[in-house]
């Protein structure tokens, strides 16, 4: 399955970033792969189910390529699969519950944890790592997306 998306990972863990275009997917991607975080794919993201869930990759022709709007698009870049942990929903600010209900990205009859984000957030990157380390059990919520 191929879809309009970026996606990068930590750890060997996936996070799918969705969003309509010109919602800051790529920028998000770059801003994270300056904290650490490896890039999956920019732009187009290869979804696959395996028996482990569901695994990200690029596309053949876009393997190692990410677009940084206002400078063009790089290629060379080290990029591998991954399997999707989270999926964040790029959105403005306004549209965002202040605590949201849990909610689920589907793909392929598989489900990923999904939360809403505001890219342009000064803290979306300390969100998505927050996020991420709360899908995999590193902390828990009392209420919020990921409350059980």
């Amino acid at each position: 399955m191929l879809l309009h998306a970026s996606c990068i990972s930590l750890g060997g863990a996936g996070v799918l970033l969705l969003g309509v275009p010109g919602s800051g997917k790529s920028s998000l991607a770059l801003r994270m792969m300056e904290r650490g975080w490896g890039l999956v794919a920019d732009d187009q993201v290869s979804i696959a189910a395996t028996d482990d869930g569901l695994m990200a990759a690029a596309p053949a022709e876009l393997l190692g390529m990410l677009e940084i709007r206002g400078l063009g698009v790089f290629e060379g870049l080290a990029a591998g699969a991954a399997r999707l942990a989270l999926a964040a929903r790029l959105r403005p600010a306004s549209t965002i519950a202040r605590l949201p209900q849990p909610s689920f990205w589907q793909a392929l009859g598989r489900d990923v944890p999904e939360f809403p984000l505001d890219a342009a957030d000064v803290a979306a990157p300390e969100k998505l790592s927050w996020a991420l380390r709360a899908v995999q059990g590193g902390l828990r919520q009392r209420a919020g997306a990921f409350a059980p």
